[in-house]
């Protein structure tokens, strides 16, 4: 699949696996493997971003991926996230949807949704934002089907 099919049918929380379509190298080249690394993985699909037209610039519509976190002793000190272009030469596949009955945490900030938890249930949603205070949080139930909504378009055209 390209950059814009997935922008315009993964559901918020899908699984997403990128890759540059290139062969994994053994292990013993340690350089090409992280270069490799780099352009193949998995990352929970997590922010839609829509294109930008201001007067001076152009920023093309886009997805934010969920790659980790990276911490210890239960305190997460990273959160490593990658944003893609719907221009990306990437290819990118939907490994996994969430299913019916999961429970969506998300916040808004500038028209967009952001997913910030994918729950199995309702009670466990709660649970987790109890834990985990967002300003303006809120509770979304995956349905079946799950319908893709996109961020609405910002700026204006030059």
């Amino acid at each position: 699949m390209l950059a814009q099919d997935i922008y315009d049918t993964a559901p918020l929380g899908s699984l997403i696996r990128y890759s540059n379509g290139e062969p994994r190298p053994p292990e013993r080249f340690t350089r090409k493997l992280k270069a490799w690394n780099n352009d193949n993985g998995i990352g929970r699909l997590v922010e839609r971003t829509a294109e930008e037209v201001r007067p001076t610039y152009r920023s093309p519509a886009g997805f934010c991926l969920h790659l980790g976190n990276y911490g210890s002793q239960g305190i997460i000190a990273i959160v490593v996230r990658r944003h893609y272009s719907v221009e990306s030469a990437l290819h990118f596949e939907i490994a996994e949807t969430p299913k019916p009955g999961m429970v969506r945490v998300l916040t808004s900030h500038a028209g967009r949704d952001e997913l910030r938890f994918l729950a199995p249930d309702m009670t466990s949603a709660q649970d987790w934002l109890d834990r985990n205070r967002y300003t303006d949080a809120r509770f979304e139930v995956v349905n079946d089907p799950d319908p893709v909504v996109l961020p609405s378009r910002l700026g204006r055209a030059a």
